[in-house]
């Protein structure tokens, strides 16, 4: 366990170890959470809070079920569609 040593700024160092392992840069910006004989800092995120439901567009379709050969044949059409030159020559190259 590393110590630190608070001060008389109230500013706290944190150990070159600890942020490195953590992949903390200056500008981090932190929650601090007062548990009466201890503190918790905990890093604010860059990002927002992300649900599992925001990341799986699939997730509640309840379409028709499509075989991974249906839905390369849509990808193809589509590129088709998009690429027309593009797509004849795919088709030809051996």
């Amino acid at each position: 366990m590393e110590t630190t040593r608070l001060s008389s700024k109230g500013q706290v160092i944190v150990p070159k170890s600890v942020r490195e392992a953590h992949g903390w840069q200056a500008g981090q910006e932190f929650e601090i959470e007062d548990l009466g004989s201890s503190i918790v800092l905990r890093p604010v995120n860059a990002f927002p809070l992300t649900r599992i439901e925001d990341l799986i567009g699939c997730t509640g379709y309840q379409g028709q079920k499509h075989t991974l050969e249906d839905m390369e044949a849509a990808i193809a059409t589509g590129v088709a569609e998009q690429f027309p030159k593009g797509a004849q020559q795919c088709q030809q190259s051996p």
